[in-house]
């Protein structure tokens, strides 16, 4: 008789080996858009009897090995219909599919509506993903659709307030948002000193912001990571499209270089509102317009084979009286192979180049500023797809950076000034990571990570060295913070290491389905953030100034936590996501009572290392469905800064005291809809509500020298006023539009309805009648009404 334990054993021998002996293939391939061949990000591919799925990579790429045999294959993705079909799965495959927006059924498939359900098993969490197509539905000031502000409708998101450029996420500076395009970084996002962004709504294809439990591919950013990819082009057929506006308008072509095989894309966008600036005789000689030119060539090799050629160039001009000129912009070019080794490896190749110039002619005194950053970037990315329980990504890149702090030049025939280089700057960033996704069971999902990266300071740079190494010295009598001076210098040659850095970057994220409708959530990152803006605004100004982390400049280290829950209700139709997030931030910049950042050579001594932290809870309440659908989102939240003394008798910035960050937005509420009356008329409307912005307020006044003169408290201890407005849109589509090649459609809308008059600063001054101080506010806009034309055809 054989004993219980050695029945049990050979049972699951058997098992073990019946489990192996199963055999498995791989079902892959690409989705696009039946239109017009664009591959589409993030489509689910999802088999119901086995309950796995996977989603697109960025290049529309699928891959998913399976047990052999017939299989439903669902295929969903947002705005598409949802298409079913059956495989007869007994080899490798590759199958390529094709999503179509309208009702129209394709052959063999079986169509259902898609709805947009929360992806409960995937451990992806504090993140949020827009179509454009939502965004093009939101109404916007001047009726100018813009991606950045749309985002400000997103839990934890933020900005300065009424025409600030930047955003802010989880009361992290703007600065510390890592934005890209097609991969290359964007250093300045905004047109116009922040009132429009500088992306193209036409040319963009998908938009995702990771505001925590970010991948370990991503790095060089404390706080979020913006990522924006831009349509491949049509390779079916030739196609325009635009817009004509108040202020600006805009025209996108598409077309086939080879049909099914090879595209092109090309659009631009420019603002017209200072051509009437001419007709004033006072004004016409002042000048403010921005203009920008999106471009992306695609074509397909073969079937393991792509090249891809994007870029972006955009220009703001703004100048008075012919004696000021500020020009201003970004200007990028990206050059990836994809290539396909299996179907179980994808890999992508990029060479990517980002240039961001400010300029400044002031004839006035005679002399031109020109200032920038430069990097060059080449990065491999590899996505290995294992098997239908566990997935690998993993690269390699490498950044090298080129800082102008500022080009100083007489103009004309100037005499008195002579010409002035600061010191250029000099770096390089590589990093490597490996990130890995695991089903541990049919409740637990784990990803997790590790991205390490190192970063060199280097010359051609002359260094300055300080007394106990302290560029910025505290005098104790006087209780103020005050430069420090040089004992000595040191010239480092061209690519000479000046301070290296290394860190650490460890990623988690896990998901635990409570059911099929419900799940909980929990990530961790720490991001390292070597490149530091000098800005001591609210907003980022194009002035700002760029520098690399040095001795004395420390990198930014953010270790962030959140955890969520996460449900589906009524099959889809809603989709409700709570989160809870703890931040911190290690070498936050802060500066010393007046401070010069504006062609400071030694900028070192104006500045201290501090410390950040936020925290705050997240909720989002969509609406997925049927004519009425849009969302409420709500964030209660704090963020906090402190630079202590470095000493027992130093007292630090604010005493030492954590103070508010410009950031802290206490109360932050956004409600968004949209309704489809028919097929002629829509609507959309906007509300925000938000806790005023911390300033600093004089909380006495006195008397010297017959002047009185403003006492002012600590840093941030007040509020702006409360900001809020409503806006509304409607979207008047003709009916004969569909029996035609040429389709428009009227776009209506009226930001700021009830005329709020927001304060974008408040300022004080001495009232020339009666000598007391006096506070007046600023305010940017009223009710603005606005129409638009689209077309295309």
């Amino acid at each position: 008789m054989i004993p219980k334990k050695i029945n049990l054993f050979i049972l699951l021998v058997l098992t073990a080996l019946t489990s192996f002996s199963q055999e498995k293939f791989t079902l892959s391939g690409t989705i696009n858009d039946f239109k017009n061949n664009e591959t589409l990000i993030g489509v689910n591919i999802y088999i119901p009897s086995l309950k796995i799925g996977t989603t697109t990579n960025e290049y529309g790429f699928y891959s998913l090995t399976i047990p052999s045999g017939k299989h439903e294959i669902e295929i969903s993705y947002v705005g598409y219909q949802t298409i079913q079909k059956t495989i007869d799965l007994n080899q490798n495959t590759k199958t390529n599919f094709s999503l179509q927006e309208g009702g129209e059924e394709l052959q063999e498939v079986v169509i259902t509506d898609n709805k947009g359900k929360i992806n409960i098993k995937s451990p992806e969490m504090s993140t949020n993903k827009l179509s454009i197509s939502t965004i093009k539905k939101m109404p916007v000031v001047m009726g100018e659709v813009d991606v950045l502000k749309s985002i400000l409708l997103l839990p934890g998101v933020t900005n300065a307030g009424e025409g600030a450029s930047g955003f802010n996420v989880r009361g992290g500076g703007a600065d510390q948002n890592l934005i890209l395009l097609d991969e290359a970084t964007i250093f300045n996002s905004s047109h116009v000193f922040g009132f429009f962004s500088v992306f193209n709504p036409d040319a963009i294809k998908d938009l995702k912001l990771y505001k925590g439990g970010i991948p370990a591919r991503y790095g060089g950013r404390a706080s979020s990571v913006l990522d924006i990819y831009q349509k491949d082009g049509s390779s079916k057929g030739f196609h325009m499209n635009g817009g004509i506006g108040l202020i600006s308008s805009r025209l996108l072509a598409e077309g086939p270089l080879v049909k099914d095989k090879g595209s092109f894309l090309i659009g631009g966008r420019a603002s017209y509102a200072h051509l009437f600036l001419k007709l004033s005789e006072d004004q016409k000689d002042n000048s403010a317009y921005f203009y920008d030119l999106n471009t992306k060539l695609s074509y397909k090799l073969n079937d393991n084979n792509s090249l891809y050629l994007s870029g972006y160039f955009g220009r703001d001009v703004f100048s008075i009286n012919k004696s000021f000129s500020n020009t201003y912009g970004n200007t990028t070019l990206n050059l990836r192979w994809n290539h396909l080794f299996s179907s179980k490896v994808f890999s992508n190749l990029s060479l990517i180049y980002s240039d961001y110039y400010y300029g400044l002619d002031l004839d006035l005194v005679g002399f031109k500023w020109d200032s920038g950053i430069k990097n060059y970037n080449i990065k491999y990315d590899f996505k290995h797809y294992i098997s239908d329980k566990f997935k690998l990504n993993y690269g390699i890149n490498g950044i090298y950076y080129g800082f102008n702090p500022g080009t100083i030049k007489p103009t004309g025939n100037t005499s008195g000034i002579n010409p002035d280089q600061l010191d250029k700057k000099y770096a390089f960033e590589p990093a490597v990571y490996i990130d890995a996704e695991s089903q541990f069971s049919k409740r637990i999902t784990v990803s997790y990570g590790l991205r390490y990266s190192l970063f060199y300071r280097l010359g051609e740079s002359t260094i300055n060295y300080y007394d106990n190494d302290s560029p910025v010295v505290f005098d104790s009598n006087t209780q103020i913070y005050k430069k420090g001076t040089p004992i000595s210098t040191k010239f480092y040659g061209k690519n000479k290491v000046i301070q290296s850095y290394d860190n650490l970057e460890p990623r988690f994220a896990i998901s635990y389905q409570l059911n099929d409708d419900e799940a909980l959530k929990a990530s961790y990152n720490r991001m390292a953030q070597y490149l530091q803006l000098i800005s001591n605004t609210s907003s980022p100004t194009p002035l700002d100034v760029w520098m690399p982390s040095d001795n004395y400049i420390k990198p930014q280290i953010a270790d962030q936590v959140a955890l969520g829950y996460f449900r589906n209700i009524n099959n889809g139709a809603y989709s409700l996501e709570v989160e809870a997030y703890y931040k911190k931030v290690q070498n936050r910049l802060d500066y010393i009572d007046g401070a010069d950042l504006i062609a400071n050579d030694a900028i070192e001594q104006v500045i201290l290392n501090g410390r950040m932290r936020s925290y705050g809870l997240e909720l989002m309440l969509k609406k997925n469905e049927g004519k009425f659908n849009g969302w409420v989102s709500y964030t209660l939240s704090k963020s906090e800064q402190q630079t202590p003394g470095r000493t027992p008798e130093e007292t630090g910035i604010n005493d030492g005291r954590w103070y508010n960050s410009v950031y802290d937005k206490t109360h932050n509420l956004a409600i968004t809809s949209a309704y489809n009356l028919n097929e002629k008329w829509s609507f959309g409307a906007n509300f925000t509500l938000q806790s005023g912005q911390p300033v600093t307020y004089p909380n006495a006044q006195y008397e010297y020298l017959g002047i009185t003169v403003p006492s002012y408290g600590l840093r941030n201890e007040n509020r702006l006023p409360a900001y809020h407005h409503l806006d509304i849109s409607a979207t008047l589509t003709p009916r004969k539009n569909k029996d035609r090649n040429w389709k428009g459609e009227w776009v209506f809308s009226i930001y700021n309805l009830y005329n709020r008059q927001n304060a974008a600063s408040i300022n004080f001054r001495q009232n020339v009648d009666t000598g007391a101080n006096e506070a007046v506010k600023t305010s940017i806009f009223g009710m603005v009404p606005a129409v638009s034309y689209n077309f295309k055809f």
